[in-house]
């Protein structure tokens, strides 16, 4: 999945693709992402348990890899899993710690034990020196705490919703900041505006697919595929052309990995 040729590779910088949905039909999947522009996919784990799932996913098709305890499934994780997530960092070497963060908008997630185990891993980033990838429903201002408190090298703040001075707050903190089928609802008026009026060099595309169905099909697993229509989207809220958006959203995702 590492092409160079032109017109300019698009990057999904959040895709579970490892994902039971796709079970039936993976490699049409990907086959039908590449046909589409997607010249990278990061696949970002959300629990011990499919941490091999995820890096089967690099074995098979290219993909970059995050390894992460995600804080909606708060439930399944067990201290062991800490541990043994620092053993898999060391060894398996993926490009972002992630899908971490913080989850408020689900009563039954308890806000202290996910803000230990998010500082936690916020250390492993640290201590490796690698970018994590963030969660961040209804928390973006603890996030931001954390953040400040253990400083990471930067990253994808996935799923963006904040206000504007949110969004600059994790901007100064050295993120980008992810867009994806959420904007393409006319309803989803500020989360428009931010990807409108935002810095382009601030913004990266992702499909969290096949979750955030697109407005065009509410009712079907979200695909990889559809990061064009994202980033076609992405290009007419700005006003700018397709490629420009193109170009700079992939230079931006490669930038928050800190690939070379």
């Amino acid at each position: 999945m590492h092409m160079t040729d032109t017109p300019p590779l698009l990057f999904d910088t959040h895709c579970h693709l490892d994902a039971a949905e796709f079970a039936a039909d993976r490699d049409a999947q990907v086959a039908q992402a590449r046909a589409a522009g997607v010249g990278e996919m990061l696949v970002p784990a959300v629990e011990q348990a499919n941490f091999a799932d995820t890096l089967a996913m690099r074995a098979r098709y290219g993909c970059r890899v995050a390894l992460g305890l995600h804080p909606v499934y708060l439930p399944r994780h067990r201290p062991a899993h800490l541990e043994q997530l620092a053993d898999w960092l060391d060894r398996e070497r993926p490009d972002a710690v992630g899908e971490i963060g913080l989850d408020f908008y689900l009563p039954e997630l308890d806000p202290a034990q996910q803000e230990a185990l998010f500082v936690a891993q916020l250390r492993l980033a640290r201590a490796r020196q690698l970018p994590v990838v963030l969660h961040l429903r209804r928390a973006q201002d603890r996030v931001l705490k954390y953040l400040r408190q253990v400083g990471v090298p930067g990253g994808i703040a996935h799923a963006f919703n904040g206000s504007r001075q949110q969004a600059e707050a994790f901007i100064a903190l050295g993120f980008k900041l992810g867009f994806g089928g959420a904007m393409t609802y006319s309803g989803s008026q500020r989360i428009r505006q931010l990807a409108a009026s935002l810095p382009l060099s601030a913004l990266v595309l992702e499909t969290d697919a096949p979750d955030i169905r697109p407005a065009w099909a509410p009712d079907t697993p979200n695909a990889p595929a559809n990061l064009h229509r994202f980033a076609q989207v992405l290009a007419e809220l700005r006003g700018e052309p397709l490629d420009e958006v193109i170009a700079a959203t992939t230079a931006n995702a490669r930038a928050a990995l800190l690939l070379r």
